[in-house]
């Protein structure tokens, strides 16, 4: 089940930050920002959502993590989840099954981004997009999702990753244009 949350900024960080577990606390206010602190804290607290509502789990979750440091929720190893957040919206998604989430601001695009993350068909996909800017997120936030679902997180293989065919992605755009998130599980 999808929770996202772009209203970062309605919400009282003080009061939210007493109901994280220690753990994301401590992860939390290491971000120097306060919008950091924010997108952290909102990603968890999507989390905690879903587990109440879900699987009726009440307190905060408490993570460890996988050999590429994909997180899993200790004494629920039946859960799966992932977590993105960008300054424009934090997402989570819980399931029965592996999953990897992404979302991104669709913002200027970086020209030495695109030639080390995009192939020849996606980069020519992007130029021939009427919205090049957005087509790039689309691309970059299924190739993250990815990577998430597969626990190896950014690697040297960015270019060729979408050619799976074992996987399902839905990717969304957000009906102001500001961001966009993609969803990946396996067939």
């Amino acid at each position: 089940m999808l929770y996202l949350n772009d209203h970062l900024m309605d919400f009282d960080l003080a009061d939210a930050l007493k109901r994280l577990s220690n753990q994301r606390r401590e992860q939390t206010l290491k971000y120097k920002f306060e919008m950091g602190q924010r997108t952290c804290v909102a990603a968890y607290l999507l989390l905690c959502q879903g587990l109440k509502e879900e699987y009726g789990i009440m307190e905060p979750p408490i993570f460890d993590f996988g050999e590429h440091g994909k997180p899993f929720i200790v004494g629920h190893p039946e859960i799966h989840f992932n977590l993105s957040h960008c300054k424009e919206a934090a997402i989570c998604f819980v399931s029965d099954r592996p999953v990897g989430v992404d979302v991104e601001s669709v913002r200027k695009i970086n020209d030495a981004l695109l030639a080390y993350t995009m192939n020849e068909k996606e980069l020519e996909q992007i130029r021939q997009a009427e919205d090049s800017k957005l087509e790039f997120v689309r691309l970059w936030t299924k190739k993250e999702a990815l990577l998430k679902l597969t626990g190896h997180g950014l690697n040297n293989d960015l270019k060729e990753v979408l050619s799976r065919t074992d996987i399902n992605i839905e990717t969304t755009e957000s009906s102001d244009g500001r961001y966009v998130y993609s969803i990946c599980q396996y067939v």
